[in-house]
């Protein structure tokens, strides 16, 4: 599991910036395979500061991949080395099925790397700790620390080839659909 701390700022009750909150919130996780927290999530955009509360604990923000329509997600994720092909594909299928994924992979897709999958949203992602191979329909290229991928709304897979997890930090957010890519 990631070590991380999460510091949510906002106006106290006399109006003061202050810490309101220090955990991470909406942890999903499968041992050997993935922790993410989601670190904070709108319904809206641009994003209405005057809503209070933990926005990240919020109905509809939970266990998705996606950010409600209109919104954003910023999440903190930790992916372990790559299992066995098979097993890997399995995994995944599962977890697409949880977070309910729009676009289900192809065959293609999966056979290309496990965890390729498309989503509708614009992500900015960075690597925070670890390395990673980020796999695309045409290639792939290893992200170290520091390391920053823009990825709108097409077709991408993360690839662990390390002997230990790694962790990415990213906002994604809702985007018109970048349609289907010849």
């Amino acid at each position: 599991m990631a070590d991380i701390k999460r510091y949510v700022l906002g106006p106290d009750d006399e109006g003061q910036s202050a810490i309101l909150e220090t955990e991470p919130a909406n942890v999903q996780s499968k041992e050997g395979f993935f922790w993410r927290s989601t670190l904070w999530a709108t319904q809206e955009l641009p994003v209405d500061n005057t809503v209070g509360g933990d926005r990240s604990v919020a109905e509809g923000v939970g266990a998705q991949r996606e950010p409600q329509p209109g919104g954003m997600l910023v999440r903190a994720l930790e992916l372990w080395p790559d299992m066995a092909p098979e097993e890997h594909r399995e995994q995944f299928a599962a977890l697409n099925t949880e977070v309910g994924q729009k676009h289900t992979p192809t065959q293609a897709d999966a056979l290309r790397h496990p965890t390729m999958h498309r989503t509708d949203t614009l992500d900015c992602i960075t690597i925070a700790r670890g390395e990673i191979y980020l796999v695309t329909d045409t290639g792939e290229v290893l992200m170290r620390p520091g390391d920053t991928v823009i990825i709108r709304g097409v077709n991408h897979g993360w690839s662990n080839r390390s002997d230990g997890p790694c962790l990415l930090v990213g906002t994604m957010i809702d985007a018109t659909p970048a349609g289907s890519v010849a």
